[in-house]
């Protein structure tokens, strides 16, 4: 009588945790910012996915950094965003899964490109989170601080038109652009949060009145006549 012979049965494979936060970055990110990373981390593991993305960011920013929601216009607009992000199991996350948020790989420094793995979905972080992490220690820095904010992270993912936060901000309604400028406006008191930075101050807009082209039915004049309409 001939017995089966038992066949050993393979563990099923874990998705790989998602990485902590770049370990030359985390002295300086502030404890408020380290606890959205770590927010982030889990996120990306609960929805078993293989990294942290600016989505990731954006949804731990406005789950537990009050400074982050007090930007945003009425507080609808975060519990409207935080509405399509928990959708991300469907739609436009599932498009997610099978690709790389890749956005902010040309803005890493010359040093953390040269880190990536070659499989950047092996490294835990996207190139365009990886970044925007650089981006906002930067901004930190520029003004004195030695650690960056919550609102420095938000203020570079919202500016960045290529990013699965960026996307999820538009599908909510809210102008991504002047998010950014409000963000960056509260986290550096030298900023004036009345100026559109979408406007070059170096520029004098004046209109020319001899170049401006003219109005439908008007005809030119010169200097110091009135206009005259057909």
């Amino acid at each position: 009588m001939h017995h089966p012979v038992p066949i050993p049965q393979q563990p099923l494979r874990q998705p790989a945790a998602p990485a902590a936060p770049r370990a030359e970055l985390a002295p300086f990110l502030a404890p408020s910012l380290r606890a959205v990373v770590t927010g982030a981390r889990r996120r990306a593991l609960r929805d078993g996915d293989r990294q942290i993305d600016t989505a990731h960011l954006l949804h731990s920013l406005i789950e537990s950094d009050s400074d982050v929601g007090a930007v945003f216009e009425g507080g609808h607009q975060p519990a409207r965003v935080l509405g399509y992000l928990a959708q991300r199991s469907i739609g436009y996350g599932l498009r997610w899964q099978r690709s790389v948020e890749d956005s902010g790989a040309r803005r890493l420094l010359p040093a953390a490109r040269e880190a990536e793995p070659q499989d950047a979905r092996a490294s835990g972080w996207s190139p365009a989170a990886s970044a925007a992490l650089e981006e906002a220690f930067r901004r930190a820095a520029e003004r004195g601080e030695t650690q960056a904010r919550g609102l420095d992270l938000l203020a570079v993912i919202a500016a960045d038109p290529e990013s699965r936060a960026v996307e999820v901000l538009r599908r909510a309604g809210v102008d991504p652009v002047a998010l950014a400028a409000r963000a960056e406006a509260a986290a550096d008191p030298r900023i004036d949060p009345g100026v559109d930075p979408r406007i070059d101050p170096c520029v004098d807009d004046r209109v020319d009145v001899g170049t401006a082209p003219l109005a439908e039915g008007s005809v030119p004049r010169s200097e110091g006549e009135p206009s005259q309409q057909v």
